[in-house]
């Protein structure tokens, strides 16, 4: 890996709270450098046609680096999006404040817990004010549009209220100007970085696609243009993977940068370092929250509060179809849903909190969808379109049969097509605010997991579906559901939390700055960072935290540049020696158990570990290359190769290196060990040992399968070599321990994959069978037990010896 080059500040990310700091932090002077993982994404340069649609996808694994993130967990969907500009480039442009009632403090979780903002509306009301500067939101200049329109009319046939929301989109060439589609925007004195033309909105609905007018005000118009201005380095394409603290302050970031594709489709990954004074997290919930659970070795510091108080942002999706007009004829209404920006109009129904309010409040805003979708709608509606096309074809072959000339069949073609009642006349209605924030973000098998669910906020899901439902009954439409509800299950297009801030480790990752508790310089600008619900469209409130988070860093004094620290070499240690020829034998063995990271006695660590959930194993081929050698050195060692499988640790990591040293004497009397070394690394790349051992000694009662079956491991950072008698270990950081166990089952299926090699299989079968028979007649069945105090702490706890 190339030496690592050094700055002020990397900023991970593009979205809101990133692109804020990264401007903040170049404008102020600071050397910046921001990793963005997917592309730039001009104005014209957005997937229309469905060859460009297939290719738009985020799945670097399988070669698609595409805008769209979509994520499926057990009780929602999560749609983000990777592109310079982030959430920005498909979000549907609404500027909203948070209420200031809704900044709730120690508000009781489902159990236990608490939502608490540790800030107010009044710590951000200039930071508000600042981002809006820049972003310059204007409400919908159109008021006429049918869609706005009609959300207007049956809120207030509800006695509800309806407003214009601020949107982040460029009606007109510039401020004050008249609104007219498709002028040319003028340019900010900073510039842009796409170097592009951008026209004014021509309420084409697209937005939530990616604005190829350049219409929307989104990130990289604005906040990155004005960064790249200031002399940040904007790096696209780089998806950052590790992070680790480096001595005397500061962090080295690793990523990789993805090169073009190669004939067979695959991207170059070039793995590359850079060090910094201060790191700036803003890759999103699902981005930041994954990141910092994937470097938790590297990280020790993060409490317990990781991946904590994941909010959806209450978000739900129904449907308004076939809206009726209120006239006594009933004619259908148009609404037009693709005829303007995706949203132009919202409802706030008040909380509790509020003085007029109860329950948990929202907001219903109507929605859009692009022009272009409204034929793949029609069209899917296969009975009325084969009803149509057969009336056609009858009708034309009527006219043959009857030998009647009519060369014209416009009107024919015409119902072929259709009407377009159902798209003309249908409203999508989104719902968005305070559900309950009990949801958590873990690791299961290398990948993010959620565990949330509606349940907690059933009564608050309930009232928004009521008002959705009695806004559509306003309009003389038929009511449905996403069918993701059926399950229970909800679309989120604003996940909030993962490393949420609060008052204390107990409560947050991050204080009410940004910053990490217990790892000065390390902050979290995103929507991870969000302690709880924001209520309306979070974007505004993210970016504005952000701003608030940068000027504090701006205020203190400026951390002292450092020069980048060449990491060191790794403990070289001797392989057994694998003779060229004799008699092998190997066999596969898996153990399983729990760990905690934090602990270093492997007693608490799998009291703790059990209790959280954090499971390790090992599935290992030990291999005696020479049978007899094996059993007449003295440490017995052996080669282990496999995997252990960790989701704390990143999920299932190869062992590069790895030995088995069974039945070594051990300093007590009639005692022997068997130890295990394994070298890997997690999905950060931070290299790891485990180190294990199983004490076999005759105590009192049968306790040869304990002995036998239970391992009790500590892991370690960096590959730890052996000490000369290869007992004890060299200095180590010990980051973590627990204990692991054969099951009965796998302990019999392990005498199944017994295999001899070379010549004489059999022989070498035989020959270490006689050894571990000779080895454990040695322990078991010669008299006297260990005398007192001569055995290891850890191994002579009886409750370490018996976990249940």
């Amino acid at each position: 890996m190339p030496v690592a080059e050094h700055v002020d500040a990397v900023v991970v990310g593009s979205g809101f709270g990133a692109s804020v700091s990264a401007y903040r932090l170049a404008e102020a002077g600071r050397s910046v450098v921001l990793l963005e993982r997917g592309r730039a994404y001009p104005p014209g340069s957005f997937a229309r046609n469905p060859y460009e649609m297939s290719r738009a996808f985020w799945e670097p694994k399988d070669e698609m680096l595409g805008l769209f993130d979509v994520r499926s967990f057990r009780k929602l969907e999560g749609i983000v999006s990777a592109g310079l500009g982030g959430g920005s480039l498909i979000y549907a442009n609404v500027l909203l404040r948070k209420d200031e009632r809704w900044f709730v403090h120690d508000s009781p979780l489902p159990g236990g817990g608490y939502e608490h903002w540790p800030i107010g509306r009044d710590d951000l009301d200039r930071h508000y004010d600042a981002v809006e500067s820049m972003m310059t939101p204007s409400p919908n200049p159109y008021t006429d549009l049918p869609k706005a329109r009609a959300l207007r009319d049956a809120a207030e046939a509800m006695g509800l209220q309806a407003f214009s929301p601020p949107l982040a989109v460029s009606f007109s060439s510039r401020p004050g100007a008249p609104a007219i589609p498709k002028q040319v925007v003028d340019e900010p004195s900073y510039g842009n970085l796409h170097g592009a033309t951008r026209l004014t909105c021509r309420l084409c609905g697209e937005c939530d696609i990616g604005c190829n007018e350049g219409s929307k005000n989104t990130l990289d118009h604005n906040y990155l243009s004005a960064a790249a201005a200031h002399g940040a380095d904007l790096r696209t394409v780089c998806e950052v993977y590790g992070v680790t603290p480096l001595d005397g302050g500061g962090y080295e970031v690793r990523y990789v940068r993805y090169g073009e594709p190669d004939a067979s489709g695959r991207h170059e990954r070039t793995h590359l370092r850079i060090t910094c004074d201060q790191l700036f997290l803003g890759a999103g919930t699902f981005g930041t929250t994954a990141l910092l659970l994937r470097n938790r070795v590297g990280l020790p510091a993060l409490g317990r509060a990781l991946g904590t108080r994941f909010s959806g942002n209450g978000d739900l999706l129904t449907f308004c179809f076939g809206a009726q007009s209120t006239t006594e004829a009933g004619h259908t209404r148009m609404i037009d849903p693709a005829y303007g920006p995706v949203i132009t109009t919202a409802i706030r129904k008040p909380d509790g909190l509020d003085e007029e309010g109860q329950g948990r409040g929202y907001y219903v805003q109507e929605a859009g969808f692009p022009e272009f979708t409204s034929w793949l709608v029609e069209t899917a509606q296969v009975t009325a379109s084969m009803r149509r096309a057969a009336s056609v074809v009858s009708q034309i072959v009527a006219h043959r049969l009857t030998n009647k000339n009519e060369s014209t069949i416009s009107a024919e073609v015409a119902k072929l097509v259709g009407q377009g009642r159902l798209t003309s006349s249908s409203l999508p209605l989104l719902g968005m605010g305070r559900d309950t924030p009990d949801g958590r973000i873990t690791l299961v098998d290398g990948e993010i997991d959620v565990e949330w669910t509606t349940a907690t906020s059933k009564a608050y899901f309930d009232a928004m579906r009521e008002t959705m439902q009695g806004l559509t009954d306003a309009l003389g439409g038929k009511f449905r559901d996403n069918p993701l509800w059926w399950t229970k299950r909800v679309v989120t297009v604003h996940p909030l939390g993962g490393a949420p801030m609060g008052r204390a480790p107990q409560e947050g990752v991050v204080d009410s700055w940004g910053e990490s508790f217990g790892h000065p310089g390390l902050f979290v600008v995103d929507g991870s960072a969000v302690p709880g619900p924001v209520g309306p469209n979070p974007s505004l409130t993210i970016a504005a935290m952000a701003d608030r988070a940068i000027e504090h860093v701006l205020e203190k004094p400026r951390p002292i540049r450092r020069r980048a620290a060449e990491p060191e070499p790794p403990a070289m240690v001797e392989a057994p020696v694998e003779p060229t020829s004799g008699r092998g034998m190997e066999f596969t063995e898996k153990m399983k158990g729990h760990v905690a990271l934090g602990e270093t006695d492997p007693l608490a660590g799998w009291e703790l570990g059990r209790q959280l959930a954090h499971r390790f194993m090992f599935q290992l081929t030990i291999t005696a290359p020479d049978v007899e050698r094996f059993a007449a050195g003295e440490d017995h060692t052996a080669i282990a190769e496999g995997y252990v499988d960790c989701d704390l640790l990143g999920g299932t990591l190869p062992v590069q290196r790895g030995w088995a040293n069974l039945f070594v004497p051990a300093d007590a009397a009639l005692t022997r060990e068997m130890r295990y070394r394994l070298w890997f690394s997690d999905m950060s790349g931070q290299p790891l040992t485990m180190y294990g051992f199983k004490t076999v000694r005759n105590d009192r009662g049968f306790d040869m399968w304990t002995d036998t079956s239970t391992l009790y491991i500590t892991l370690m950072r960096g590959h730890v070599a052996p000490g000369e008698n290869g007992a004890q270990d060299a200095p180590a950081d010990v980051i973590g321990a627990g204990i692991l166990r054969i099951l009965p089952l796998d302990f019999a299926r392990q005498l199944t994959t017994f295999r001899g090699s070379g010549s004489g299989a059999l022989g070498s079968i035989a020959r270490f069978g006689a050894f571990f028979a000779g080895s454990m007649k040695d322990v078991y069945l010669r008299p006297g037990p260990p005398a007192p105090g001569s055995v290891p702490a850890a191994a002579s706890s009886p409750a370490l010896k018996e976990p249940s």
